[in-house]
């Protein structure tokens, strides 16, 4: 990535300077989304767009009147073009952090952005090969609160999972909220499959409103699946036929064992490829 989009111009990623007193660095005073740009689009886009209005305004950040989806989108779509990136499968990522100083209490809402693109490997969602090796992560619980659906720049939890994770050898790790119930995983939603019914943990447990579960909620209307978002607990993911972790860049990866649990994955190759069909 040599360019970047930075407020209202696109900008040499190295001469970037944010400063110090920036507020994200500073306190985690950010939002961000992550999208997929797959085959020229950015794939589920006026989500993406909405989550971040939506989190923006629940934050109190100030919405420039030129943020509109579709002058965004077109600052995202210069992003790539600038970077000869047109051609393949990106990662991109808005943040939007509040503008000028203070202490928590902010001098203003105005706000910066930042819009960047990496290199990602496929324009369609793949599934795995091989399933992956889970664990529970409960050194620290999540709280439940709005907060919580939010894609924010406080993410410690996050952060201290993942090192945990890779300590202990695993590709991933289930987070849990004070009720000792299921959240999502480091950095996706969490989709369990009993009996060809799916089972997510629901928004007020404290997981992220992410985009990819929308997709898969909406998706197993049209093939006349029941999905059911409830509050359940670790115990409950052992008696799954299988376990799916879901986001917008990879679409579906399904988990092949947690702890002396193993589990299958036919129903998540039915899911990936009505996924692609959609899209």
């Amino acid at each position: 990535m040599d360019t970047v989009y930075y407020n209202n111009a696109l900008a040499d990623a190295a001469k970037v300077q944010v400063g110090i007193n920036n507020r994200a660095f500073k306190y985690g005073d950010a939002v961000f989304e992550t999208i997929k740009y797959a085959h020229g689009q950015l794939r589920f886009w006026e989500d993406h767009y909405f989550r971040l209005m939506s989190s923006m305004r629940i934050l109190r950040m100030e919405i420039p009147m030129d943020f509109s989806p579709e002058i965004l989108e077109e600052r995202v779509q210069e992003t790539i073009l600038a970077n000869h990136a047109e051609h393949t499968a990106h990662r991109v990522r808005i943040t939007v952090f509040r503008a000028g100083g203070g202490y928590y209490t902010p001098e203003t809402n105005t706000i910066d952005y930042l819009i960047e693109v990496e290199r990602w490997p496929h324009h369609a969602y793949e599934l795995n090969t091989n399933g992956l090796a889970i664990d529970l992560y409960k050194d620290f619980y999540k709280q439940k609160s709005l907060l919580s659906n939010l894609k924010t720049a406080n993410a410690m939890l996050y952060v201290l999972a993942g090192i945990y994770k890779s300590e202990n050898g695993f590709d991933e790790c289930i987070l849990l909220n004070d009720d000792k119930h299921v959240v999502e995983a480091i950095s996706s939603n969490l989709f369990m499959v009993k009996n060809d019914v799916l089972y997510t943990p629901a928004l007020n447990t404290g997981c992220l409103k992410g985009i990819m579960r929308k997709q898969i909620i909406a998706l197993a209307a049209k093939l006349k699946i029941a999905v059911h978002e409830e509050n359940f607990s670790p115990f409950e993911l052992q008696k799954a036929d299988e376990l799916w972790l879901t986001n917008a860049l990879h679409g579906i990866q399904w988990v092949g064992n947690y702890r002396k649990k193993h589990y299958g994955n036919a129903l998540a190759i039915r899911f990936t490829e009505a996924l692609n069909q959609s899209i």
